[in-house]
């Protein structure tokens, strides 16, 4: 029962963090791109006023006609609309899943035998410190005298985050890091929002209320955080779903992936927002597209590379002892781990039919990525990896 409802949980969390993280990212793209799109107001009395842009758009059958004023208009409408739930839930519903499968679940999915956090309690205390202490240090370095100059400040985070990468990567599993590596630039994004964002706008909120001209400081530095959010947003969404990877994450330098990838999603980003402003050029997409073709091909299986191209003929019996040691107390119609209260992935391997069906995935995951047993769970040794190797080899003569 406490599988299932840690099942349960997590199922509505994970729907929550998805909902609310459109919401979030939705809104973000879409006042980057009106920030971006903005002209010069074409009528005199709109400039008089203080509009310093605006943009015409049409959408869903009708026309809108969106201005920005350089710090606050005259008189404050009655209404005025705030975007900081979206930020909020989606970093708070995200933390629950997180807590609730890499912290309590740290065994299963946190923790990699080889790694340097061997125990979960000290797994856990090393994430939750990397979580609070990336934000600390990212929110220091742009109020330092660096953040005056975007480009070096840009240079530096770029060299932090990839130490960062390095380093998650060889305290926990693979999929851990990568999980935590995103917590901790969703962190930095809801911190922004929070700490920066909405307390700016609040001081230049209670400064036209008092009828004062508002500072333009802090609407600066909540510029300057949110063009580091969007820039942010597609690493962040790349380790949302690099779970469903393990090629990626099991990978021997999955550091390197993850800088990689990361590089590659702020590239394309990049490229966007200058599209926005009309001046884009096709190097920082041209230099993506490279670097996600060089990991391809660094990552992609060699032949011959593979454990067991020679050895003694593995018969079925003998990898059915293996899957049933190491694999069928999760992939089975009732699983004896605790951690599982149904086959992952609807995978059952309790018969000949049901794993010879399996036969590419239970190669690709247990000899090829590594990946399963999940954390090792069961114990699998390198022999009986070889002896699934020898075995699938055997089911395909031609396979490469």
């Amino acid at each position: 029962m406490q599988a299932f409802l840690i099942d349960w949980l997590s199922l509505l969390a994970r729907w929550l963090h998805f909902i609310t993280g459109i919401a979030w990212i939705g809104s973000s793209f879409y006042f980057i791109w009106l920030d971006n799109h903005l002209e010069k107001p074409r009528d005199e009395s709109d400039a008089a006023k203080g509009v310093s842009g605006e943009v015409w758009s049409l959408h869903g059958g009708g026309f809108y006609h969106a201005q920005k004023y350089l710090l606050a208009p005259r008189v404050l409408p009655e209404t005025l609309h705030w975007f900081k739930w979206e930020a909020y839930s989606t970093w708070l519903s995200g933390m629950f899943l997180l807590i609730l499968l890499y912290w309590y679940g740290a065994g299963v999915y946190l923790i990699d035998p080889a790694s340097a956090a061997s125990s979960a309690p000290l797994a856990v205390a090393l994430a939750a410190g990397f979580i609070v202490g990336g934000w600390i240090i990212y929110d220091l370095l742009c109020k330092s005298p660096l953040g005056r100059d975007d480009r070096l400040l840009g240079l530096v985070l770029m060299l932090l985050v990839g130490l960062l990468a390095w380093g998650l990567c060889q305290l926990f599993s693979g999929r851990g890091a990568y999980m935590h590596f995103g917590a901790i630039l969703g962190t930095i994004m809801v911190g922004n929002v929070f700490f920066v964002i909405i307390p700016g706008q609040k001081e230049m909120l209670a400064a036209a209320m008092r009828g004062e001209v508002p500072d333009p400081g802090p609407g600066l530095r909540g510029k300057q955080r949110s063009v580091h959010n969007t820039y942010f947003t597609l690493p962040v969404l790349f380790v949302m779903i690099s779970n469903h990877y393990a090629m990626t994450y099991n990978h021997s330098f999955n550091w390197a992936i993850l800088i990689a990838i990361t590089l590659a999603g702020a590239l394309i980003r990049i490229y966007f927002v200058a599209r926005h402003k009309g001046r884009a050029s096709p190097l920082p997409v041209l230099v993506a597209v490279i670097i996600l073709a060089a990991v391809a091909a660094l990552i992609a299986p060699r032949a011959g590379a593979l454990s067991a191209q020679s050895g003694e003929p593995v018969s079925f019996a003998d990898v059915q002892l293996v899957i049933a040691m190491r694999c069928s107390s999760c992939h089975s119609e009732a699983p004896t781990h605790p951690a599982f209260p149904a086959a992952p992935a609807g995978v059952m391997l309790d018969s000949e039919q049901q794993i010879l069906a399996a036969a590419t995935a239970i190669h690709q995951q247990a000899v090829v990525t590594r990946v399963m047993p999940i954390g090792n769970l069961t114990g699998m040794t390198d022999a009986e990896r070889a002896t699934v190797d020898r075995w699938y080899q055997s089911l395909e003569p031609d396979h490469d």
